[in-house]
């Protein structure tokens, strides 16, 4: 809105500032934050009393989690509101990429607030079915990624390698569309401990908004030998609202938590990023910057296949970060050091940036 209002006054005066994408971004972080902060109480009183029993906590997962009864979920709801507004004040409303990207924000926040909404209300930890949750994710990721690729090529570029792609034709819509699937669901398995994904979900946020800048502007993409997406810059403002609601929920989310994220909010922030990152032409370099979702994800495919097949298991409990509880460690040291894994991996992906 800001942005169209300063091009209608032809960038006057302070409205100059709007002009710049890296003056918008830090704009829309410091905006998120603030309304974050300033709705999260009332949201979370809100939730408390419509709840009542909050989120259900199984009774098979680690014995130190049954203290967080009564801990109201679909806290996600409020990092959507501080997000949405945000990008509303700051964004180019003209981008078909910001569209695409809210679009799969917005409909697996909805998938997540159903889902939610199941097990709060049946006081079941089962949710929406597996399968109809899924296919839901596909609907809005396909209409997602037609969005996208209608502005974009078919190619799949490799990282480490000068502009080297594989050329996907038709199947890049599938292969875009579980991008954005595995993502939104990567995310949401990792969101097991208070402040354990938002982190990683803030850092891999920032990481593309570096990632978008740089492939939306023709120089700077060309000098690196990444491929340049005209318009992809503007995601960087998309990636920057993603910070300042993360950042506004982690301080209610900090062990002990006030409030969850649900499935609200972690299918919608993990959709988010998978759809930025196909549409900057980084979807390998997502799976290296979320590495840690792709472990998680990974830890949970792998147990679920060898106890079918064997009787046994591989972790003591899945996802990887519960196995780590069953082996001792506290919750936060788990939390803090999968924090360092994740700026690791994050560090990792901006190196393929130069790398080629």
């Amino acid at each position: 809105m800001l942005y169209l209002l300063a091009e209608y006054f032809n960038y006057e005066g302070l409205f100059n500032l709007v002009r710049y994408q890296t003056a918008r971004a830090g704009a829309t972080v410091l905006t998120a934050l603030l309304i974050g902060l300033v709705i999260g109480p009332r949201f979370i009183d809100m939730l408390r009393v419509r709840q009542g029993k909050g989120q259900p906590i199984r009774e098979d997962g680690p014995q130190t989690h049954l203290a967080k009864r009564g801990t109201p979920t679909m806290g996600g709801l409020m990092i959507l509101v501080s997000l949405f507004i945000s990008l509303m004040l700051w964004m180019d409303l003209t981008n078909p990429f910001i569209w695409a990207c809210l679009a799969v924000t917005g409909g697996f926040g909805v998938i997540g607030f159903l889902d939610d909404y199941d097990k709060v209300s049946k006081s079941s930890h089962h949710g929406v079915p597996g399968r109809v949750r899924l296919l839901m994710e596909f609907v809005v990721a396909g209409i997602a990624s037609y969005i996208i690729v209608s502005q974009i090529n078919t190619f799949v570029y490799v990282p480490f390698v000068n502009n080297f792609g594989v050329e996907l034709g038709w199947f890049y819509y599938v292969f875009a569309a579980v991008v954005i699937v595995g993502a939104g669901n990567a995310v949401n398995l990792t969101d097991g401990l208070d402040g354990l994904a938002t982190m990683p979900v803030i850092i891999a946020a920032g990481t593309f908004a570096v990632i978008a800048y740089l492939v939306g502007r023709v120089d700077y993409s060309a000098y690196l030998g990444i491929p340049h997406v005209p318009g992809a810059g503007e995601l960087a403002i998309f990636c920057a609202a993603i910070m300042g609601a993360g950042l506004a929920f982690l301080w209610f989310n900090a062990p002990p938590a006030a409030v969850f994220m649900g499935d609200t909010g972690s299918l919608a922030l993990g959709g988010a990023l998978g759809a930025i990152a196909v549409a900057t032409h980084h979807e390998v370099v997502l799976a290296i910057v979320g590495g840690l979702f792709v472990f998680e994800a990974l830890s949970v495919i792998i147990q679920v296949f060898w106890f079918k097949r064997t009787g046994k298991r591989v972790f003591r409990m899945a996802p990887i970060h519960h196995h780590f509880e069953q082996l001792g460690w506290s919750e936060s040291k788990v939390v803090i050091r999968f924090w360092i894994v994740a700026i690791v991996l994050a560090l990792l992906g901006l190196a393929t940036l130069k790398l080629r």
